[in-house]
């Protein structure tokens, strides 16, 4: 699935990746390829990026913005203040402050 991280200043992730997790109003939850379509709010929390690879990224361009996880350098994280999710058809924007 393809996954856009926008704010009003600039896109901060462009890329196709595995799976990733947002702060949702009721708590955290996971898309997943083929997941059905979706619109939500979200709350102050963190995005969880799942990639099955990072070579193909620019970091030194997301680096201020995105971190690798502790746990698995595989999961990029971006902490967000606000936001808005629209997932379909395998594309996800996510609006954030």
């Amino acid at each position: 699935m393809f996954l856009e991280i926008v704010t009003p200043e600039a896109v901060l992730f462009s890329s196709k990746v595995d799976s990733f997790s947002v702060p949702g109003i009721d708590g955290e939850f996971q898309m997943l390829n083929n997941h059905a379509a979706v619109v939500s709010v979200l709350k102050e929390g963190t995005v969880k990026i799942h990639m099955n690879t990072l070579e193909h990224l620019k970091m030194d361009v997301m680096n201020k913005y995105l971190e690798a996880h502790i746990v698995d350098d595989k999961i990029l994280t971006l902490a967000i203040k606000s936001g808005t999710i629209e997932l379909k058809d395998n594309k996800a924007i996510i609006l954030a402050d």
